[in-house]
């Protein structure tokens, strides 16, 4: 019952904020200062806090990051973007925008807050629920290793990752005439 009272204030706070610090309905807008804290604090209380000491039962090998790696680029980068820096079509369009991963605002967390995030979602947010609870839920925390390796990401793996990335129809078509071209084809 205390969760829901502080739940139910916490989002008429957020209303609140929303209302007087935008002059319009824009997703394109940043959340001002008031907001921002206020989702953040509240966001904090609704996360159970086991979480906070909860250990990543995922060794952080090659592997793993590996692993980790390929599943972020065919599911996270499409708002993340491959290096975590949430400049894509979609996260510029989101209201609030994704997170820098690589940002002491995500970086400073606990593995088990990360894990959170990603297995949970985050309400009123563009961030679904993603991880499931089987087998350990080895993949969650597997991607919990990747958000930890963002800042140290070299080149040559977001060029990688570009491979990996979803594609549309019209993509495909665009790299086909392109190897075809570069195979001595015709310009198309």
């Amino acid at each position: 019952m205390r969760r829901v009272l502080l739940f139910g204030l916490a989002l008429v706070a957020v209303l609140v904020a929303v209302r007087f610090s935008l002059p319009t309905v824009d997703a394109r807008a940043q959340p001002g200062w008031l907001e921002s804290t206020v989702a953040t604090h509240v966001r904090s209380w609704l996360t159970p806090s086991k979480y906070d000491t909860m250990p990543n039962p995922v060794s952080c090998d090659a592997s793993a990051l590996a692993a980790a790696r390929a599943h972020w680029a065919d599911h996270c980068a499409t708002c993340h973007a491959n290096n975590g820096n949430g400049q894509t079509m979609l996260g510029r369009g989101m209201y609030p925008k994704p997170p820098d991963m690589r940002a002491t605002g995500t970086q400073s967390q606990s593995d088990g807050r990360i894990y959170a995030t990603i297995r949970n979602g985050v309400p009123l947010t563009g961030m679904p629920a993603f991880g499931q609870p089987t087998d350990g839920d080895k993949e969650t925390w597997a991607l919990v290793c990747f958000v930890r390796h963002l800042p140290s990401m070299t080149p040559d793996e977001e060029l990688a990752m570009r491979a990996m990335n979803p594609k549309t129809d019209a993509d495909r078509e665009e790299e086909r005439q392109e190897a075809e071209f570069l195979n001595g084809g015709s310009v198309p």
